[in-house]
């Protein structure tokens, strides 16, 4: 489970604001890659809180309205299908993370990100490996993100029936690919990850 920790040391180098990042939608073969960032209070308590894949959809959205109600400031970001398919997911996802801490509309001292640091932000910044299963704020953005973009995707399933983007998310699973190709892709389809993951699907 995670902890307050990080936030914790930090804020022992006198660090009033403290900012957890997390990003959802890395892997999948369509939709937006989101990210979140999140600015507790101090040693607050959340129980159940979690990394947002070991909490059921149900789980996940009333914890994010809870993070929403005690958070001093939230924000999310989307980086869409054509960013991803120009520059890679992993330069999309950065740029997810760095829009979402743009957003949150107060500057905060420092950057708990999970996974490594965040380049192009001139804020100090900590990259926690498995941070949204290690540290409080993390996983806070961890969960957001992660509603946000479900939500999304139910939007894009509307919008491109057939495909069962409200069931998988997107995901590579073979009722997707079987969707894909019968229909063939949709707009809101990473073309950049179709060639490469489609014989992992095939069989």
């Amino acid at each position: 489970m995670p902890d307050y920790l990080f936030e914790q040391a930090i804020s022992g180098n006198h660090v009033a604001l403290v900012a957890g990042v997390d990003e959802a939608g890395r892997g999948p073969l369509a939709g937006p890659v989101v990210a979140a960032a999140v600015i507790l209070p101090k040693a607050v308590d959340i129980p159940g809180l979690d990394d947002s894949k070991r909490l059921t959809p149900l789980r996940r959205e009333r914890m994010a309205e809870v993070v929403k109600s005690i958070a001093l400031a939230w924000a999310w970001a989307a980086v869409e299908v054509a960013y991803i398919d120009q520059h890679g997911i992993l330069q999309a996802t950065q740029e997810a993370m760095r829009r979402a801490v743009s957003a949150l509309g107060v500057r905060p001292g420092y950057l708990l990100v999970d996974g490594s640091v965040l380049p192009g932000v001139p804020i100090p910044q900590w990259g926690v490996v498995r941070g949204d299963a290690l540290c409080f704020s993390i996983a806070a953005a961890s969960v957001l993100a992660k509603v946000q973009r479900d939500h999304l995707m139910q939007e894009l399933d509307g919008l491109y029936p057939g495909y069962g983007l409200a069931v998988h998310k997107g995901y590579s699973t073979r009722l997707h690919w079987q969707a894909i190709r019968t229909l063939g892709p949709s707009p809101c389809h990473r073309v950049s990850f179709l060639g490469g993951m489609q014989s992992r699907c095939s069989s």
